[in-house]
C-alpha cells in the first residue's frame, strides 16, 4: 500500500456535503482539543470555518512556538537548466513553448554558487526542468558535488527517479527533496498534463516514499493553488504530509502553499484562491501537523509574507531568480525562468524584516 490508495479512495468522495454540513460548534470544540483527526482538519477548511481565523491564528501561532520557536530558516533556489520534454498546460517550461532554454556548465554552477555563498545562504534547492536527456541523474550528481564545497543542505526539485537514483544523489550531498503534486484531483491532472512521462500520476504521488526509502532526510510537498478547487486539493496535500510523517518518522516534513503566478503556459481554466483561502490553508494545515514546517515562497508578495509569519511560517526564499544564470549572467543571456516571482528582496532585506519582527533569520540550520 502507498498513498496512491488513499488518493485513489477519496477521489469520488462528496467533499461538498461534508464541508457545507459543518457547523460552529463542531469547528468551536476542534479547537479545544490537542490533537486533531483527518475529519477535523477538513472540517477546518470549511466555508463556516473562515469565521474562526483569529482562533486559528492564535493556535497556530503557539503550536510553531512550541515546535520552532522564533526562528525562520532561509533558502534560495539556484536553477540550472530549463529544457523539459512534458506538456504541461500550466508551465512556462512546457516543451511546446517558446522560451530561451538552457543549461548552465559545472564552471557556471559554481559561479552561481560563489554569489549565493556571499550573500551568507547555506541552504539551498536545486532546479531543473525535466528532461533527462538534457538533465540527466550524472549531470545532477556532478553539480551536487560542486554545490557542497558551498552549502550545508542541498535541497532538490526535479523529475521523479527511482530509489536507487534518489540513494545516488543523497550519497553524493543531497539530503531533501521537493516535489509537488501540481493536483491530487486524478481527472484534472489527467486534463492538464498533455504529454511527456510526468502525465504518470501515480509514479509522481510515490516519488516522495522512494526518497524517503533512500535515505534522503527532509521532503516537502504540495500543491499549485488554482488549478481546481482549493479545499480539496489542501485536504489530500495535508493527508499526503501525514502519511510521510506516520510512516516515515524521522523525516523532516515541509508543506507548500504555491498559488499560481503569470507564467507562458497555456492554461487558463484557473479557480481563484484568495489570500484569506490561503491563510485559512495554512493555519488547517498547521494544526493537523504541528511538527511540520511551512514554507511560504516568493511567489507571494513581500506584505503577505511578511504579515503571515506570525501564523506558522518557518521557511522562506530570499534573494531569488527563477531564471538559469539568474545571479551572475547579464539580462541577456539568461534562461527564462519558470515564473513570474513577487517578492524580489534581498537576503540582507530579508534578515532585517524579520529581526524587526523579533525573528531569527536562520541561515544553516544542519550539518
Amino acid at each position: 500500500m502507498s498513498f496512491y490508495d488513499i488518493a485513489k479512495e477519496v477521489q469520488d468522495y462528496n467533499f461538498d456535503n461534508f464541508l457545507n454540513n459543518v457547523t460552529e460548534d463542531r469547528i468551536a470544540h476542534i479547537l479545544k482539543k490537542d490533537r486533531i483527526s483527518k475529519e477535523d482538519f477538513l472540517s477546518l477548511l470549511s466555508p463556516v470555518a473562515e469565521k474562526f481565523l483569529e482562533p486559528m491564528a492564535q493556535k497556530a501561532h503557539n503550536l510553531t512556538m512550541s515546535n520552532f520557536g522564533k526562528s525562520v530558516v532561509l533558502y534560495t533556489p539556484l536553477y540550472i537548466s530549463n529544457y523539459c520534454v512534458n506538456r504541461c498546460a500550466y508551465c512556462s517550461y512546457n516543451l511546446d513553448n517558446s522560451i530561451n532554454r538552457q543549461k548552465l556548465t559545472m564552471d557556471e554552477i559554481e559561479k552561481e554558487c560563489k554569489i549565493i555563498y556571499e550573500s551568507g545562504l547555506r541552504h539551498v534547492i536545486l532546479l531543473t526542468g525535466e528532461s533527462r536527456f538534457h538533465s540527466p541523474v550524472s549531470y545532477i550528481k556532478d553539480a551536487v558535488k560542486i554545490m557542497k564545497k558551498y552549502f550545508n543542505s542541498i535541497a532538490i526539485e526535479i523529475y521523479p527517479l527511482e530509489e536507487a537514483e534518489y540513494r545516488e544523489l543523497v550519497e553524493a550531498g543531497v539530503d531533501a527533496l521537493t516535489i509537488y503534486q501540481e493536483t491530487y484531483d486524478m481527472e484534472v491532472y489527467d486534463k492538464i498534463h498533455l504529454g511527456g512521462p510526468k502525465k504518470d500520476y501515480r509514479f509522481r504521488l510515490e516519488t516522495p516514499e522512494r526518497a524517503c526509502k533512500a535515505g534522503i532526510r527532509g521532503i516537502g510537498v504540495g500543491a499549485l493553488y488554482g488549478l481546481t478547487d482549493w479545499r480539496k486539493e489542501a485536504y489530500l496535500s495535508g493527508l499526503h504530509a501525514k502519511y510521510i510523517e506516520d510512516n516515515f518518522p524521522h523525516m523532516e516534513m515541509n508543506i507548500s502553499i504555491p498559488r499560481i503566478r503569470p507564467h507562458a503556459g497555456s492554461f487558463t481554466d484557473l479557480q481563484e484562491i484568495s489570500d484569506r483561502n490561503l491563510v485559512q490553508i495554512m493555519l488547517a494545515s498547521k494544526l493537523f501537523l504541528p511538527r511540520a514546517g511551512i514554507n511560504m515562497t516568493t511567489r507571494e508578495s513581500a506584505e503577505f509574507r511578511d504579515n503571515l509569519i506570525p501564523l506558522g511560517v518557518t521557511k522562506m526564499s530570499a534573494g531569488v531568480s527563477t531564471e538559469i544564470g539568474g545571479h551572475t549572467k547579464e539580462k541577456e543571456s539568461k534562461g527564462d525562468g519558470q515564473f513570474e516571482i513577487s517578492d524580489t528582496r534581498t537576503v540582507e532585506e530579508i534578515k532585517n524584516m524579520l529581526s524587526s519582527k523579533g525573528y531569527c533569520a536562520v541561515l544553516k540550520d544542519w550539518e
